[in-house]
């Protein structure tokens, strides 16, 4: 949060020029065979968050083997609630913009940052259950996959398919690893290097290649005593991950400096469309979705969590930020006007989503334990 408004600061002070050249210097090797060159930006982005979405994957495949997502019925309501997630808002903006010539940018309220958004719901610590992070860390990423395929789909110029069949190749390879029961991380992270490169050369997003990876990992050690090859990797990242990559990223990724006319266009069917699908289409898609599959039976609530807990997980589920920006970047290539409207919107839906989302959990959590507080009040005289 102090990178985000260290970031703000210089991008509206005479340091802002420098500090967006700095980000678009070119670093890397290029050559005939490989070409690896590319801005700082581009590597803080798909490089640095590769290896945040690769610890998010451990954790994500940890639940699913032994932990809140390990049941069918539990590993479904992230995928129902993303869906729902993404649906409401694109249809809200579209509702707005019909007809409009940004209509294009239907997809920027579909997206959530990840990043962020498990940044303000781990700030709030033990106040929320544990199951919670990882509901929304698991609709998140089902949101980023079918944000990703949104791009690859109607936002990308030419989708390189021979570099997906090599990305495929690959992560066969390390599928074959997990079966023979292969221990060493080097064995799956190096190949996941490689994932990695094809994928972005590809033109679909990189950080796709972390999660692939990560769920190749085996869960088991070679005996019981000894930890598994994910555990001890997630154990690896966490610091790197948590104190450096991600304050890079919110660095890198908030610098943008404020122009006239991005307060107008709050209120234009652009601005509208943005902060209504994010700030509403997010939780109240996440809601619906979630409160259908759970009362079909198809899928089962977080253990601990509440509807209200849902809400609020849907609220800062509309912190879109950097992914509707990059999609807003696709959509109004050449329109700098535009663009900027667009990024004001949707910074300040994040921003609003982020706090509403924060107060909504806190206050929920408060009302929860003093709930808790006076049940045990009534049953001391019985005991």
């Amino acid at each position: 949060m102090g990178c985000v408004a260290i970031s703000l600061i210089i991008a509206n002070s005479p340091l802002g020029p420098a500090f967006e050249q700095l980000l678009a210097t070119e670093v890397g090797h290029h050559s005939v065979a490989l070409h690896l060159r590319y801005p700082v930006l581009l590597w803080i982005n798909d490089g640095l968050m590769a290896i945040f979405f690769l610890l998010v994957g451990l954790e994500i495949k940890r639940e699913l083997v032994q932990g809140e997502l390990s049941s069918p019925k539990k590993a479904a309501l992230p995928v129902f609630a993303a869906l729902g997630g993404v649906l409401f808002p694109a249809l809200i903006y579209t509702l707005f913009n019909k007809g409009q010539p940004t209509a294009v940018g239907w997809a920027i309220p579909m997206a959530t940052d990840i990043a962020f958004a498990l940044a303000v719901i781990t700030m709030l610590g033990r106040s929320v259950p544990l199951s919670l992070k990882i509901f929304l860390a698991a609709l998140a990423i089902v949101d980023d996959l079918v944000a990703i395929l949104m791009i690859a789909l109607f936002y990308s110029s030419e989708l390189q398919l021979t570099y997906l069949y090599y990305a495929g190749g690959i992560y066969a390879v390390l599928l074959v690893f997990n079966r023979l029961g292969v221990q060493s991380i080097w064995a799956y992270l190096l190949p996941g290097i490689f994932i990695w490169y094809f994928v972005h050369h590809s033109g679909i997003h990189a950080t796709i290649a972390g999660v692939l990876t990560a769920l190749a990992l085996p869960t088991k050690g070679r005996n019981p005593d000894t930890e598994s090859p994910l555990i001890k990797l997630e154990h690896a990242l966490a610091r790197p991950v948590n104190l450096l990559i991600m304050p890079i990223f919110a660095l890198a990724n908030t610098n943008i400096a404020f122009e006239d006319g991005m307060l107008a266009g709050l209120v234009t069917p652009l601005g509208l469309g943005i902060i209504l699908g994010l700030f509403l289409g997010k939780p109240i898609g996440i809601f619906l979705l979630s409160w259908l599959s759970v009362k079909l039976g198809l899928s089962s609530m977080p253990k601990g969590a509440g509807w209200l807990h849902v809400i609020g997980v849907g609220m800062l589920a509309g912190i879109g930020f950097t992914m509707s920006i990059f999609i807003a970047i696709l959509s109004f290539t050449g329109q700098e006007l535009t663009l900027a409207e667009a990024k004001f919107s949707i910074l300040t839906a994040s921003l609003v989503s982020g706090i509403c989302g924060t107060l909504m959990l806190k206050a929920v959590s408060s009302r929860q334990r003093q709930n808790n507080e006076s049940a045990a009040e009534q049953a001391a005289p019985l005991n």
